[in-house]
């Protein structure tokens, strides 16, 4: 008797681990979704106001110098620097509203953010050497492939 009574448990639980695993695997599915909802959102912001920014009158500002871009880049480095510190540490928000800010939002604002970010977190780790190789790799090595881009397509 009691050997059966364990093994009605033991199915039942074993139903019910299931069901557990099943649940925290759908949350996580919808908390996935959540994320990429929200980056695109963020994203779709970002893209706008990048947009609205290149055909100010900041375009016609200097005659052969990019200044809009310029403003983009240098603006999204310092807000992806302030926006990480003061919403991961300063002011209590949730993950998506982080990631709709921070990776959509400036994401699509400007990658310059992200590459600036991550120096910076080199130099934070004191890889210095690293940090520098990358910087300079990024910058001379990106510009030989838009070089290259262009010639390939010229090519065509």
């Amino acid at each position: 008797m009691l050997s059966a009574m364990l093994e009605v448990y033991s199915s039942k639980s074993s139903a019910a681990n299931a069901r557990s695993r099943a649940t925290v695997y759908n949350l996580r599915v919808l908390e996935s979704v959540s994320k990429i909802i929200s980056i695109a959102i963020g994203g779709a912001f970002g893209a706008v106001a990048r947009h609205l920014i290149n055909i100010s009158p900041l375009a016609g500002l200097f005659e052969k110098f990019p200044f809009p871009t310029f403003v983009i880049n240098i603006t999204g480095s310092f807000l992806i620097g302030f926006l990480l510190i003061l919403l991961t540490d300063k002011v209590d928000v949730g993950d998506d509203l982080r990631m709709a800010i921070i990776v959509g939002f400036l994401g699509a604002f400007t990658t310059f953010s992200t590459f600036e970010i991550e120096i910076y977190g080199l130099v934070k780790e004191r890889l210095f050497l690293t940090a520098l190789t990358y910087l300079l790799a990024s910058v001379v090595i990106g510009f030989i492939g838009v070089v290259l881009g262009v010639s390939a397509a010229r090519r065509i």
